[in-house]
């Protein structure tokens, strides 16, 4: 499961870059890393970091929610969490 999210993600900001027409270079130059490490985090050979999740946002000029946008569709259910919580109980 873990890495069907790092791949999604990967997929939602490839196609973001490239909807905006910006290169591999460019989206690593905006968010302070290498051209390189972009080309992992979009084929989910590396796990993006929440910080630099939030720098490739603010580059891609989307929110952060946008990574995440149909991904409970791709798990079969849009409702449904990605893993389920046991619930609190307060004593």
């Amino acid at each position: 499961m873990q890495d069907e999210v790092n791949l999604f993600v990967g997929r939602r900001i490839r196609r973001r870059r490239r909807l905006l027409d910006m290169t591999q270079q460019q989206l690593g130059a905006a968010c302070g890393v290498t051209f390189q490490q972009i080309q992992k985090y979009e084929s989910a050979c590396t796990r993006l970091s929440v910080d630099t999740l939030w720098r490739i946002a603010r580059a891609l000029e989307v929110d952060i929610g946008y990574f995440f946008e149909g991904l409970g569709d791709a798990q079969g259910d849009s409702r449904a969490p990605l893993t389920r919580q046991p619930d609190l109980v307060s004593v």
